[in-house]
């Protein structure tokens, strides 16, 4: 599909594609500028006509994950499956389940299996325009078929031109499969909601990550520190333009605050993790984990101050309705 301007043309690229979301509301593009098309290998986003974002699900050979993800000046800040590591695919959410690596792509990795479109809306939420499409996915080991976790993933773009950035929430909620009594989460220091940058925000002397904390972090080997703070962000030049990027962290989350792990060399990169590398997780049958968090992008230098209060507004505003972790759930 190419791309579509409107609301109703996005509706029915949806339906004929994935027949998800017969229930959404109808609205004009007058009334909300978002947008959603879909085609059998990717889903965007579109805000005014601009993308937002592009979220790969359906030629991917192992995850699904945001390729690409613009400020509002329509800067893209994403590099997917770079040389040095072909594993890193932009914006993507991958640990070890009970041994089986689905980050590395290695060595019999597990897959992430698209199973369908379950729920998407163009809608408002706190008077803000929002597209927000929820994925049903399942952690596969390959060689033996096995579902080992499964997964509802909803990515949320929300117009929020009051905070002059663009904001995603990536929101993934995690039960076990019918018969499976327990699953470990593990894996890297690493681990986690991971982030690839641009060739060009590697280089440069204007880059350098902060935090909440306002602390440097642990150093884990050569520049790779692993920090606890609600937020973490990036400043840096995109092709000559500056750029910030925050990672937020919701509250509820387990083991909140998150441990970021960043580098700088030789290349960027920035993970929220649950430190599972040396404390895995246990989900037992019938808990479910929900796990939140928001991804701000912003043309030129925000700095601590900015990004604080952008936060806050992001906990009061912008983030989900709450749902506990760990809360008991059926296993359908």
């Amino acid at each position: 599909m190419s791309k579509i301007n409107g609301y109703r043309a996005g509706v029915f690229g949806l339906l004929v594609l994935a027949g998800a979301i017969s229930w959404a509301q109808e609205t004009t593009s007058e009334s909300n500028p978002m947008c959603i098309t879909l085609d059998e290998q990717s889903l965007s986003v579109y805000n005014q006509g601009k993308m937002v974002l592009c979220y790969r699900y359906g030629d991917v050979a192992f995850k699904g994950y945001v390729q690409e993800l613009f400020t509002p000046g329509g800067v893209n800040i994403l590099r997917d499956s770079p040389h040095d590591h072909v594993h890193h695919h932009a914006l993507m959410y991958a640990v070890t389940i009970d041994g089986v690596n689905f980050w590395e792509e290695q060595q019999l990795p597990g897959k992430q299996v698209h199973r369908s479109w379950c729920d998407s809306k163009i809608d408002q939420h706190n008077k803000r325009p929002r597209a927000r499409i929820t994925e049903k996915i399942d952690w596969v080991n390959p060689p033996t078929k096995q579902v080992m976790l499964k997964e509802e993933r909803t990515i949320e773009a929300v117009a929020v031109n009051e905070l002059g950035g663009t904001l995603v929430n990536w929101t993934g909620e995690f039960k076990l499969p019918p018969g499976k009594e327990q699953a470990t989460i593990g894996g890297g220091h690493y681990h986690g909601l991971g982030m690839r940058f641009l060739e060009s925000m590697d280089k440069g002397k204007e880059k350098r990550f902060f935090n909440a904390s306002g602390k440097a972090g642990e150093v884990y080997r050569g520049t790779e520190k692993l920090v606890s703070a609600s937020w973490c962000a990036f400043s840096a030049k995109a092709d000559g333009k500056p750029v910030t990027v925050a990672m937020f962290a919701h509250p509820d989350n387990v083991r909140y605050p998150a441990t970021w792990f960043t580098m700088t060399e030789p290349f960027v990169y920035l993970s929220a993790t649950m430190e599972v590398y040396k404390n895995p997780y246990i989900l037992q049958a019938g808990e479910k984990l929900v796990l939140r968090y928001g991804v701000m992008v912003w043309d030129g230098s925000a700095g601590e101050e900015k990004i604080g209060k952008a936060y806050q507004n992001w906990i009061k505003n912008f983030s989900q309705t709450k749902t506990k972790p760990n809360k008991e759930t059926d296993n359908d």
